[in-house]
This record gives C-alpha cells, sequence and structure tokens, in this order.
C-alpha cells in the first residue's frame, strides 16, 4: 500500500471532460507513463466488469423465478415486476385526439392499403398503412411495428407480412417509427435525414432519459396510439388484437404486448433472447432496447413474455440471428414453466428457422398460423403466395415525404425539453424545500454512487524521473472494481506538506503530463498532482465508441457518472487525506476546497435542448432532472469555489472555438 503524506487536506479538483463528449477518442496510453499492463487489456476492463455485475443480477433473478411454485407466488411476481416495468418507462402523456385522415388507397386483389395520418401527441403525427380485407367485418386486427429499415413501413418484408395477414382475414396496421420512413425527426436544410433509424433513436433517448423517460417512452406511446387508431376502425374486431413485429418490430412488440392488454395474440420475431447472452455477444444495442434500470429490476426479456400470462404468445427466432439462440430458448424454456404454473402451458410457443435475422417468409408463415389459430379459432396451414410489392412512393402518405417538412411537427427533442421545462419548478422547491443532506443522498440514489465501503489501496507500479519533479505510477485499487491508473507528480524539492491538485482530464491522464504540458505547471507552482483515468478513459478507454458501457451502467442502475465519482473519491481516499463528475464528487466530499472545471457542459437542460448530442449520452443520469440539474450541485458546493472554463455546447465542441 502506498500512502502520500506530503499532500495536504486542501485539495483542487480540475476536470476536463472532452473526451467524454466526444466518444472513441484516441487515448495516449502507450510510452513510459502507462500503469497497466497489455496483458490485462485495459481497453476491456469496464465493458467486462459491468457484463460481470450484469451477470451477477440476472443469475439471482433466474434463480428467484425457479423458485416459484404456485400460481400464487407467480402472479405476486409478474404484479410486482410490471410496477418496476412503468416506473423504468417514466409517465406517459394524457391521451389526445387521433385526428385521424385516410389520404389515398390502394385496391389490390382481396385487399386494399389506406394511406393513413394521425396524431400520436397533439402535433407529432405518426404515418401509417392500414391493410384492410375485401369482404364483410369485423375483421381481427394485427399491429406491425417495422424493424429498423430506413423506408419504415414501405420495406418489402414488412410490406409482405401485412399483405399475408390481410389476404386471411386481418385488418393490418404497420406504421413509420421516429426516425424511419416519413418520421425522421432531424433533417438538413434541404430537407434530407441527418441521423436515422438507431442512431436517432438514441440521440433522442439521451435527452428524453435525463427526463424520466426515454427513447422507448416515444416507441411504446406511439404503438399504443397506434392501436387506439387500429381498434377506432368499423373494420376491426377490439377484443381481437394481436401484435407482431420483426427486429426493432421485435422489440416493440414485446414492449407493446408486456404493456398492453388490448393485444391477445403477440408474436415478436427476431429480438427475444436473454440479457445475459445479448450482452456476452453483440451488447446492448440502441437507445430504444435499453430501459432504465432493468437489470437492477431484475427484468429479462422471458418477464415481457410472463406479463401478458396468460395471453397467447409465440417467440419467433432465426437459429443464425446475431440474437443469440440460446438466449431465445432460456427464455422460452422459463416462460412455458411459468404459464405451466399458471395452468396454461400450451399457450406459449417458440418457432425456430435455419436461417438469419429477418422476417424471411417461414416466420411470416408461422405467425399467420399463430394469428389464425388465435384470433380467427381456424388451426390450418396456408402458405404465402407471392405478394404484390408497391413502391415507397405509391405508400407514402405525405405530400413531401417527411411529416416535419410537412406539418412543422413538434418533434421528439421539442417534447424532451418541453418536459424538462416543465419539471424545473418541482426540482427549485426539491432543493428549496429540504435539506443539503437529503438532496444529496437523493443525487447519490439517481446517479447510483455507493459509500467507499473500504478504503482503497494505491500500489506503486514504478517512478519516472524529470528535471524538478518526479512521476510514480500507482494503481488505486478497490475489491471487485475496474483498478484506477494514476501518476503522482511530486517536486523534488519540498518542505512540509503540498497544496494538492486531482487532476481528471476525460480524454486520460497522460493528456497533461507531458513536458510542458499543465500538470507540469502546477508542479512547478510547488503543488502535488495526483493524475487519473476515471474508468472508460484514458488507458481503460474503450477501443470503440463508449456507448455499450454506457447502456450496461444504466442497466445496472449505475451510470457512467455515478461510476466515475465514485473513481474520484476513492482516488481521495486512496492518497490518505469530468465535469459533471467533478461537479458530483465535490458536492459528496467536503475534502474538496475548490473545483474547476474545464470544457465540460454547465447544465443538462443544454443537452436535452441539442438533438445531435450522441456523445453525451456517457454524461447522463437517468430521471436526474426530475431531481436535479448541474447548477444545483454548484450551489450545493458553496460557499466554496467553483470555476467553470470554456464550456463546450452539448454536441462535444467547445463555444467560441473554430
Amino acid at each position: 500500500m502506498r500512502t502520500f503524506a506530503c499532500l495536504s487536506a486542501a485539495l483542487l479538483l480540475l476536470i476536463f471532460s472532452t473526451a467524454w463528449a466526444v466518444a472513441g477518442a484516441p487515448a495516449e496510453t502507450a510510452g513510459e507513463l502507462a500503469v497497466l499492463t497489455p496483458d490485462e487489456q485495459p481497453a476491456e476492463l469496464l465493458g467486462a466488469y459491468l457484463v460481470r455485475e450484469c451477470d451477477k443480477l440476472l443469475d439471482a433473478r433466474r434463480e428467484e423465478v425457479r423458485s416459484l411454485e404456485t400460481p400464487e407466488a407467480v402472479r405476486e411476481r409478474i404484479e410486482r415486476i410490471r410496477k418496476s416495468w412503468s416506473d423504468a418507462l417514466g409517465p406517459f402523456p394524457k391521451r389526445g385526439p387521433l385526428n385521424g385522415k385516410t389520404l389515398g388507397a390502394i385496391q389490390a386483389e382481396g385487399y386494399r392499403i389506406e394511406r393513413v395520418l394521425y396524431e400520436s401527441r397533439p402535433g407529432h403525427h405518426v404515418t401509417g398503412n392500414l391493410y384492410v380485407p375485401a369482404g364483410k367485418g369485423p375483421f381481427p386486427g394485427v399491429l406491425v411495428p417495422c424493424g429498423h429499415s430506413a423506408n419504415g413501413k414501405a420495406e418489402k418484408a414488412y410490406q409482405s407480412i401485412c399483405i399475408l395477414l390481410a389476404r386471411h382475414g386481418f385488418v393490418a396496421l404497420i406504421y413509420d417509427p421516429i426516425g424511419q420512413g416519413e418520421r425522421y425527426q432531424l433533417l438538413d436544410d434541404s430537407g434530407k435525414p441527418i441521423a436515422g433509424g438507431t442512431g436517432e433513436h438514441t440521440l433522442t433517448d439521451i435527452g428524453a432519459r435525463l427526463t424520466g423517460t426515454g427513447a422507448a417512452n416515444y416507441r411504446i406511446w406511439d404503438g399504443i396510439r397506434s392501436l387506439d387508431y387500429l381498434i377506432s376502425r368499423p373494420e376491426v374486431d377490439p377484443e381481437r388484437i394481436g401484435c407482431t413485429g420483426n427486429s426493432g418490430g421485435g422489440t416493440l412488440t414485446a414492449y407493446l404486448m408486456a404493456t398492453d392488454d388490448r393485444i391477445l395474440a403477440a408474436a415478436p420475431s427476431c429480438y427475444i433472447t436473454s440479457l445475459s447472452r445479448l450482452f456476452n455477444t453483440i451488447g446492448p444495442q440502441d437507445g430504444e432496447q435499453n430501459i432504465t434500470a432493468q437489470v437492477a429490476l431484475g427484468i429479462d426479456h422471458a418477464d415481457y413474455v410472463a406479463l401478458r400470462a396468460p395471453k397467447p404468445t409465440l417467440i419467433v427466432t432465426a437459429t443464425h440471428d446475431f440474437f443469440d439462440i440460446g438466449g431465445s430458448w432460456d427464455t422460452f424454456r422459463e416462460a412455458k414453466r411459468l404459464y405451466g404454473v399458471l395452468g396454461f402451458g400450451e399457450r406459449v410457443d417458440l418457432f425456430e428457422y435455419p436461417d438469419k435475422h429477418g422476417f424471411s417468409q417461414p416466420r411470416r408463415e408461422a405467425v399467420l398460423r399463430f394469428m389464425r389459430r388465435w384470433l380467427q379459432g381456424v388451426n390450418d396451414a396456408p402458405s404465402e403466395p407471392e405478394p404484390a410489392i408497391q413502391t415507397d412512393a405509391a405508400l407514402q402518405v405525405t405530400e413531401s415525404g417527411q411529416v416535419v417538412k410537412e406539418f412543422g411537427d413538434r418533434t421528439v427533442w421539442d417534447l424532451n425539453l418541453e418536459r424538462a421545462k416543465e419539471l424545473a419548478p418541482q426540482r427549485e422547491a426539491f432543493w428549496r424545500d429540504r435539506a443539503r443532506d437529503e438532496c444529496l443522498a437523493e443525487v447519490r440514489r439517481l446517479a447510483g454512487i455507493r459509500p467507499i465501503a473500504e478504503k482503497p489501496v494505491a500500489r506503486s507500479v514504478g517512478v519516472v524521473k524529470r528535471e524538478g519533479y518526479t512521476i510514480e505510477k500507482i494503481r488505486i485499487e478497490r475489491q471487485g472494481e475496474p483498478p484506477v491508473p494514476a501518476l503522482v507528480f511530486l517536486p523534488t524539492v519540498r518542505q512540509g506538506k503540498l497544496p494538492a491538485v486531482l487532476y481528471v482530464d476525460g480524454r486520460g491522464k497522460q493528456r497533461g503530463a507531458g513536458p510542458g504540458g499543465p500538470i507540469e505547471a502546477l508542479v512547478r507552482e510547488g503543488r502535488a498532482v495526483l493524475a487519473i483515468d476515471v474508468r472508460g478513459t484514458g488507458e481503460t478507454a474503450p477501443k470503440q465508441s463508449g456507448e455499450k458501457s454506457a447502456f450496461l451502467g444504466i442497466h445496472l442502475g449505475r451510470p457512467l457518472p455515478g461510476q466515475r465519482t465514485e473513481d474520484v473519491l476513492a482516488a481521495l481516499q486512496g492518497i490518505e487525506r469530468g465535469g459533471p463528475v467533478a461537479l458530483h464528487a465535490a458536492a459528496l466530499d467536503q475534502h474538496f476546497t475548490e473545483v474547476v472545471t474545464e470544457e465540460a457542459i454547465e447544465s443538462w437542460m443544454d443537452v436535452v435542448a441539442t438533438p445531435r448530442g450522441q456523445q453525451q449520452l456517457e454524461q447522463v443520469v437517468a430521471k436526474a432532472l426530475e431531481r436535479y440539474d448541474l447548477p444545483d450541485l454548484v450551489r450545493s458546493i458553496a460557499p466554496r469555489p467553483v470555476s467553470v472554463v470554456r464550456p463546450v455546447d452539448p454536441t462535444g465542441k467547445a463555444k467560441g472555438n473554430p
């Protein structure tokens, strides 16, 4: 163990958060100042740690479910998980008028396709196609959320499932998700999409998650309102409603079938696996597919099925999907057993076909047969004839091709900012009416910042000598946590205890450690400097974007800002007594006598207001704006001084810089 008796208790915390605003920025880890060894695979440390932490909780959840052996026990858990699921999604808005319109129709053999438009929220339009069978209804209805196709509802496979359903007596409604088809939310000056699909969904998620909702909340609400529209049609029997979708549409089918009791028969395709297999293979996906604290709450893919028990559910899979087939079978087995305990084991099934990801013909036929069995009372085995695929232009609802351009829609960023502003008086009252310690306890809870239970150990791994000062390389270690690489800079000539600086640069400690750099300047002023790499930065920065690590932290209910704050607090303890991280640490520990943040965001409200801020994902604390913003932390640090230098805008570009 290494201690530093030469450091005084007066600490200046200096944070550069630029790297957290520029995901995947290369770290200067090679050379004489590297603390960790290549054998440790530093770039993999954070991701591997987070997956292990998730697996621990998922293993405990699995054991809990295995212990359920009576219908009463199963129902009790279902009700508990249903509440947790609702809380995690955040509040939905009040229902407003749909203002549904049919803007044209295509007559086809045995069915027609209507181009329909409705509003899921006031001024927030949804474009869809309604496939209506010939003949007299009412018919059973099937909602078809589509996957991540750039052209949304017009994708060939998604047209095909709707045509197949319509030819066999179902009214099928397919609609464009935000960021796809005619509902891109970000357009350039020429009206072309700036980001789309998974990228836009993650951008949507950043600001929404800060306000207590998320991309999933928007996507699910669009689905709920689409069900409202489907059921409002006179051709549809509201008591016979199904839902099916593939890939991202499989995700939405899973979410909707767990959320909306009107869905009688559900068949998610090419999505259902298990979180453990997902995290240990391709990792967490885009914003909508990651629910706040989902792992911490004990909600796995099997719960999407269990929450609707005993309604009929078909898990539709591909043997060679990137959504792991082993996880699909694990989930099916768990759901099948729970349905069995409830006395309805025959109502859940799994279809597997030996091909790759996609809504291929075998899966479409399996869905059709399932829907006929449960919604029409017909147990047969029809096959799919060649579908009559329409062009994208034929299915287009708006004249311009984009609702934002056509109607000047309220985008998701407008809606995020509206909610953030609505929460501002609530935050103000919270800090006004409660004691500081009570407020900071809520900060700890939301950021997932745990007490440092055991004193960290600082281990020396080498010394580098420079003119006028030395650099000692140390590892700050806590049991079960990734090591924190650190450098201690000490003047060669010193008397008594030195004023100390805890220096954290989001691009890595070595960015400021070179000869003539900012750390050397501090040392030559007679200060001792401890420079650290908080997890996921510097030596431990992932080789690619830190997005997956950020989402894993969110699943755990321990977002990266909170984990990095723990690293800062551990470093403080380890020497004996970025910007958001600095403010959290100083607010929670009185040992810091002054705070300087450089190139850091000043308020999460700026993040919410900025659409193109994907790099800020690592700075997000879910639901934070329900209780606090960064200026609240600044005020809680008073009367200790806080200096903010050269703030950046939420895209990561320094204000006033070229």
